[in-house]
């Protein structure tokens, strides 16, 4: 493998376990917004427009591209699946259940997404992915279910469903639109896409948007929004897209694995967890997963 092209992938695996360690902090913190008075609706629709207006202020540094009428049609249909449905519907479920429950549905995005892409990309489902698949999620569902132990605090069946088909909707989004996504620069995809979310979503906000951003809530409460906007949005949807760049659908859904691991951390760091051999032992399963996937047979790198 050329050295170029061993640097580009290793970015990516950088850039994807930045995007994990960024999203495992989201739920947690978006619950606490959203307990604080933050509307679902609105955090929703600040979760778009904020990242849009940050990537086209970012595009303008950027090399100008233009962007064919098809393909534009093709990143709307992305720019559902990939935000309007996925973070929309996560936003709505996180509101409805717990961050544990939440957490713990984010780890069937791998199996989803190796299932899509054995069926539309034709990727080999071989007994070591398979194998490296169940190794991550075990060790996920080991970490999180460690972790919850807050008396009474349970999710929905509808909070846990919507959560889920989020997860469906992401995977489906790395699956159909890899080869769309590898002809233009992430500031361009990426201006187009959340526009598009925009444009889709805020008119059933407005309202509830307007009505939240008259309210006087404390400053830690709008800094966990500007969180979730900027780490949990903006830096992590560019930090997966240049992952997705380089590397395969299966590979990158496999760092959905990283965010039980951030969660186990930060609870240990503000003293509500202790890291045991237990932890580690999960925590080890999981890398290790993600190893395995990555070394496993396919047709692309």
């Amino acid at each position: 493998m050329p050295a170029n092209m061993k640097r580009k992938i290793v970015l990516a695996h950088l850039a994807l376990f930045g995007s994990g360690c960024m999203w495992g902090l989201m739920s947690p913190i978006g619950k606490a917004a959203m307990e604080a008075g933050i509307s679902s609706l609105s955090l929703a629709a600040m979760r778009m427009i904020g990242p849009a207006v940050c990537f086209w202020f970012a595009s303008l540094f950027a090399t100008q591209e233009k962007v064919t009428g098809r393909d534009k049609t093709g990143l709307f249909f992305a720019a559902l699946l990939s935000i309007v449905f996925n973070q929309g519907l996560f936003i709505f479920g996180l509101s409805l259940t717990s961050p544990v429950d939440a957490t713990i549905i984010t780890t069937t995005m791998p199996i989803i997404t190796l299932i899509l892409a054995a069926l539309f990309l034709k990727e080999p489902a071989t007994p070591m992915k398979i194998t490296g698949v169940i190794m991550g999620a075990t060790g996920a569902l080991i970490l999180i279910l460690s972790n919850h132990s807050i008396p009474g605090e349970s999710g929905s069946i509808l909070g846990d469903l919507l959560c889920l088909i989020s997860q469906f909707s992401f995977a489906c989004y790395l699956t159909i639109f890899k080869g769309l996504i590898s002809r233009y620069h992430i500031f361009t995809l990426m201006k187009w896409m959340f526009s598009y979310a925009t444009i889709c979503f805020l008119p059933f906000s407005f309202q509830e948007l307007s009505h939240t951003i008259s309210q006087n809530f404390p400053l830690h409460v709008w800094m966990e929004v500007g969180y979730v906007v900027l780490f949990g949005t903006f830096f992590s949807y560019l930090l997966v897209l240049i992952g997705q760049k380089s590397l395969r659908p299966t590979v990158i859904s496999m760092y959905n694995y990283v965010q039980p691991i951030v969660g186990a951390g930060a609870s240990v760091l503000i003293g509500l967890g202790t890291f045991g051999w237990l932890k580690a032992f999960a925590s080890v399963l999981i890398f290790t997963g993600v190893y395995v996937v990555t070394q496993s047979r396919a047709r692309t790198p």
